[in-house]
């Protein structure tokens, strides 16, 4: 206990050190030196940002507890996330850097109005503090309780722990959010990225070790492990789930279509991601972050997917099979990580939720700041005021998620899967409002602003209605492309009657000269997703035969 204690310490604090050598002398009195690191930040760190950004502790055990029940199908979200990013590098990042804006709400303000910025940022706004930021406090206090059993350690109870684990995550995530800003984010992020790929790799590896010595292998226990996965449980390693499965498979017609589509949300419209992208000194270190990212996100299925996978052969081998999803990452991790490589784990752990907590909160503040603040309630105010705004409404909504986040505990499993979901009611219209400002010259002013509360309105139906039925992946792979027809017929109608075309303006904020060599890694990155889904399908180790245990 001790031993693993220091280590957890050691490793926390080594990050914090870090973070703080690498900011100290960083001009943060104005609005781009804090909101956006003074626009300062290379390539690599916006690679391990961004990776840190995407991944939390409820995906660590939420996507492996999938894959334990349904195969390896789930693990499509890491590997579509891929081509997701080469939208971002070649696509988005050219045109968000020309701009020279901070927020996405900005963009959109640009290209339609005033009031329909103001919609799309209270919207974001609002789901990201009553929704988004108490979700991820509340999964990451309960996956480290479940793994750690924190309330066993202090003597209390699963709430209290979650309690404490909560304030615990709030406060540190705060310190790095709130007064190191965007720099300070996104360094941290970047340390605990290097840890969490260690920490996350030495998962699989000691697991199948464990797995070849429990089937009784005479040679190498990893290989042995191996052999037995492929030899007894080839099914699961299929990625290929049927066209009519539910949650939490990923069904085959919705891989390049609706989760892609899910993926361009998230990589290339959601504030938390593309701040970082934001912040990039020029645009070819934008674009070797967001293609970097993109080889991290393949790999990704081996510590996010995979041990899912160990799990159940390995369970099914000892005759000690959980019965619910969540429980098998955990339950794993405990038997198959060393002590003394314990308190590492665990600090890693604390990393990954630290950095989807301070990374969504650092954005809310600067949505409020430069969007609401700056724009309807204060247009005079200066560099420093701004700041400060942005310190003191983050401390606020620090504490007002920190309230709600556990409460959650006392919502039943069910809600809370359709509160996180709540996310996309406006997440899948700022990707339409964006792509389709680009696209369409000619769109009124008004087209955002209905996309907006038809998208509400179907998707809305669809999650009351019919969520039990399809797949809402299903949703998504129709309901974007109708979106964009409907901004299609806009613009074509309006391009009658103003026939101008709108100009994106350049306003010089960086260098934008492309890094050369982006289509060589876009390359490269496209036949890694082609060699990873071959690898587990049935032309691979997988098999046709699709199994759904639990």
């Amino acid at each position: 206990m001790v031993w693993t204690m220091a280590t957890f310490i050691g490793f926390t604090i080594l990050v914090a050190v870090i973070s703080y050598v690498k900011t100290k002398g960083d001009d943060q009195s104005t609005a781009d030196g804090y909101f956006l690191a003074g626009r300062g930040l290379p390539g690599f760190v916006i690679a391990g940002s961004l990776l840190l950004t995407n991944l939390s502790a409820e995906q660590l055990v939420g996507t492996n507890g999938q894959t334990w029940s349904v195969g390896m199908s789930p693990m499509a979200f890491e590997i579509v996330a891929a081509p997701c990013c080469i939208v971002l590098a070649l696509f988005a990042a050219p045109r968000y850097l020309k701009s020279g804006i901070t927020t996405i709400p900005e963009l959109i303000g640009l290209r339609y109005d005033r009031s329909t910025k103001l919609w799309f940022s209270i919207a974001y706004i609002l789901l990201y503090i009553v929704v988004q930021i108490p979700v991820i406090l509340y999964s990451g206090s309960l996956v480290f309780e479940n793994i750690f059993n924190v309330s066993g350690i202090l003597g209390v109870t699963k709430f209290q722990a979650v309690i404490i684990l909560c304030i615990i995550i709030s406060v540190i995530g705060s310190i790095y959010a709130i007064f190191g800003g965007l720099k300070a984010v996104a360094v941290s992020d970047t340390v605990n990225g290097i840890g969490l790929l260690i920490g996350g790799f030495m998962i699989p590896f000691f697991a199948l070790s464990v797995l070849g010595k429990t089937a009784g292998g005479d040679g190498l226990s990893v290989i042995d492990g191996m052999r037995f996965l492929i030899e007894n449980h080839s099914d699961m390693l299929n990625s290929i789930a049927p066209a009519d499965s539910l949650p939490p498979a990923v069904p085959w017609p919705t891989v390049f279509t609706g989760l892609f589509f899910l993926g361009l949300q998230s990589w290339c419209t959601h504030q938390s991601f593309i701040q970082r992208v934001l912040a990039a000194k020029n645009l070819k270190e934008a674009q070797k972050g967001a293609l970097y990212c993109a080889f991290l996100k393949i790999i990704g299925f081996m510590y996010l997917a995979l041990p899912g996978v160990i799990a159940y052969a390995l369970f099914e081998l000892q005759g000690d099979q959980v019965s619910m999803m969540d429980e098998a990452y955990p339950q794993l991790v405990s038997q198959v990580v060393p002590a003394p490589l314990m308190g590492f784990f665990a600090a890693v752990m604390l990393g990954a939720i630290l950095s989807s907590f301070n990374s969504v909160l650092n954005s809310v503040d600067t949505m409020f700041t430069m969007d609401i603040y700056k724009e309807f309630i204060d247009k005079d105010a200066s560099e420093d005021k701004l700041v400060k705004v942005g310190k003191n409404v983050g401390i606020i909504f620090a504490v007002l998620t920190t309230i709600v986040g556990p409460l959650i505990y006392f919502f039943p499993a069910g809600l809370k899967t359709f509160l996180d979901s709540l996310v996309m009611l406006i997440a899948l219209p700022v990707l339409t409002a964006v792509f389709g400002g680009f696209f369409f010259k000619h769109l009124p002013k008004y087209s955002a602003k209905v996309i907006l509360v038809l998208h509400v309105v179907c998707y809305g139906s669809f999650l009351l209605f019919l969520n039990s039925k399809f797949h809402y992946l299903y949703a998504v792979f129709v309901l974007l492309p109708v979106e964009l027809l409907i901004m299609f017929i806009f613009n074509q109608r309006n391009k009658t009657k103003h026939p101008e075309a709108w100009v994106q303006k350049d306003i010089g904020a960086v260098d934008l000269t492309p890094w050369k060599y982006r289509w060589v890694a876009t390359a490269l990155i496209l036949i890694c997703v082609a060699v990873v889904y071959l690898a587990f399908s049935p032309l691979g180790i997988g098999t046709w035969s699709y199994t759904q245990p639990f």
